[in-house]
């Protein structure tokens, strides 16, 4: 798509926030292919604590404050998600997290505890914009789309990185096809999470952002049963 028609067809906070993600982007590039001798868990903290530090910075320098809720409830949601993320690699034994030179909250890499908060902002802040450009209708499925495409996308592409990847489980490509439809709940559930609290102190975030973990890490066990167990099994 040409400049111009961005230009035209995105309100001048929404090129900010895409020309801010671009550049995150060309600098998760450079950091991840600099010839230096550091393995991928510590490359990849680095960016967790830029991206984490820069992005409200970056808010406040802009004026955007509305970005700060958005990012705070995505920040804590993504400390919570390490709890799935230990399930399913301790417990069910379908997600691995290879030695990387970090350290590790039990069986999951360090870096885990601030990765989500990237694509929660992203989901986050595009259900917010659709809805104030058309409708809460419009927003969930948005946020159902952008769930599938970052989800989707960091399954098929991030094990390049040796930061994770799925084993013993039904895989289309490098894809865990039972842990899609839990991602897509994930997006929607916290996105009317944050609607239903955004106006609220902000320590309500913390119980609201558990809640939407535990939904997560509830349909992350469900569908791996009924998709691993019960369809599988009954196909032989």
């Amino acid at each position: 798509m040409p400049f111009e028609t961005i230009r035209n067809f995105l309100a001048a906070e929404e090129r900010e926030a895409l020309w801010f993600h671009l550049l995150f982007c060309v600098l998760c590039a450079a950091v991840l292919i600099a010839p230096v001798n550091l393995k991928p868990g510590p490359r990849l903290l680095l960016l967790v604590i830029l991206y984490n530090a820069g992005l409200p910075l970056f808010a406040v320098l802009r004026r955007h404050a509305e970005w700060i809720p958005i990012w705070l409830f995505a920040a804590v949601l993504s400390v919570f998600q390490v709890a799935p993320d230990w399930f399913l690699s301790a417990q069910l034994n379908v997600l691995v997290f290879p030695e990387d030179g970090l350290f590790k909250i039990g069986t999951v890499s360090g870096y885990m505890a601030g990765l989500w908060t990237i694509p929660l902002f992203l989901i986050l802040y595009t259900g917010l914009r659709m809805e104030n450009r058309y409708s809460v209708k419009a927003a969930y499925p948005a946020v159902a789309l952008v769930s599938l495409l970052i989800f989707g996308g960091s399954e098929q592409t991030l094990w390049i990185l040796s930061s994770w990847y799925a084993i013993n489980v039904y895989m289309v490509g490098h894809v865990a096809v039972y842990i899609l439809l839990p991602e897509i709940l994930l997006g929607i559930a916290a996105y009317y999470c944050f609607r239903a609290i955004q106006n609220r102190p902000h320590w309500v975030k913390v119980p609201a952002a558990f809640v939407v973990m535990q939904l997560y890490l509830g349909s992350a066990a469900l569908f791996y049963f009924f998709i691993e167990k019960v369809l599988r099994s009954a196909g032989g």
